[in-house]
């Protein structure tokens, strides 16, 4: 069962819009078109600190939207080093061994400072450090999805991952980005207008992408995945709670925290809890980060839930992600107790249901 398959059969309530005639391609990316847009490095400022936050996204869907509006889903990146430093990442390797604390220290800023030069639409021109676009790690994931019907933004937060907010305020920022990026769909989808019209941009080539969308996204069924901290974001968001915030058309229909690092938020359920959407988590048994206290936050969350939680462990694997650079990496969120229980799945995942 792949990835696409159960986030179409579980995550979104509803069904996808009708994919391409059974003679074109049914997935992958030769029907699948990828857009980006980039709207600054400092494109707004986190409340309460003042720190710089990007609007940056990859966007995968259908070539040929067609006519029938097609559902939307979310995709978050974990907390990932935000400069690709080169120098910086060989100083803190070798401060490590030398168990040179403040060096390694040092060096991490650089890592985690945002931003990271001039402006990312200006580094052809002029050289500087650029930014890790660690929501390129996801484009194998937003191919598949888009080429089974979906529309699929994976969004960059570099500003939030070298900010100073934690726990809660974390996931509320988090959340308020993913509110931002809603916005702007929105306003495209239904006017035709907005700060994306003209901001587009291929993928592959970088040149301007004019895109058919209006009318063209189903902002009443959107779908939301967050890796690690970003498991909190999502979940914040979708809130109860926090619905309020939303953008006017949009819905949120469910929830996918991958390996969510909820262990760094504080107990305050009426702030997580979810009782309209179903919720899945998923987490390797190998993950030595996030243990099984992801379970037992979301079913403390969900526990008024009247659409389900699914709860799948991959059984011997590390929850990670790829950034674009090819390097695999795993969120740096404080480690947890791991747990293993038994497969009873066609592939390694032992899913678990609660009634409604």
């Amino acid at each position: 069962m792949s990835t696409a398959a159960l986030f179409q059969s579980q995550a979104l309530a509803g069904s996808p819009a009708p994919a391409a005639p059974s003679s074109a391609p049914a997935q992958g990316p030769r029907g699948v078109s990828s857009v980006t847009y980039h709207l600054g490095d400092r494109a707004y400022r986190l409340p309460g600190t003042g720190e710089p936050v990007e609007i940056a996204a990859t966007v995968h869907y259908p070539k040929g939207l067609g006519t029938t509006p097609r559902p939307l889903i979310v995709q978050l990146h974990g907390w990932h080093e935000t400069c690709a430093d080169r120098t910086a990442a060989v100083a803190r390797d070798a401060a490590e061994q030398a168990g040179d604390w403040d060096a390694y220290a040092a060096a991490g800023q650089k890592l985690f400072s945002w931003p990271c030069g001039p402006e990312t639409v200006q580094l052809a021109l002029r050289p500087g450090t650029r930014p890790i676009a660690n929501e390129r790690g996801y484009d194998y994931l937003g191919e598949e999805l888009a080429g089974h019907g979906f529309v699929v933004m994976s969004i960059r937060a570099n500003g939030i991952n070298a900010s100073s907010v934690w726990g809660d305020a974390n996931a509320s920022a988090r959340a308020d980005l993913i509110n931002k990026h809603l916005a702007l769909w929105q306003q495209l989808n239904a006017s035709g207008r907005g700060a994306l019209v003209g901001a587009l941009r291929d993928a592959v080539t970088d040149k301007p992408q004019r895109v058919a969308s209006r009318h063209r996204i189903d902002l009443n069924k959107v779908g939301a995945m967050g890796h690690s901290r970003r498991g909190g974001g999502v979940t914040w968001q979708a809130a109860d709670r926090h619905k309020v915030q939303w953008p006017a058309g949009v819905t949120v229909r469910a929830v996918m925290a991958l390996a969510p690092a909820y262990n760094v938020m504080t107990e305050d359920m009426t702030a997580y809890g979810i009782t309209k959407a179903p919720v899945a988590v998923v987490r390797g048994t190998c993950d030595g980060q996030v243990g099984r206290e992801a379970f037992s936050f979301t079913a403390d969350a969900t526990d008024k839930s009247s659409a389900g939680f699914y709860r799948f462990e991959i059984h011997g694997a590390i929850t990670t992600t790829s950034t674009h650079s090819g390097r695999r990496t795993a969120d740096r969120s404080p480690p947890a107790t791991t747990a293993t229980t038994p497969a009873s799945a066609p592939f390694p995942v032992s899913p678990t249901t609660r009634p409604n």
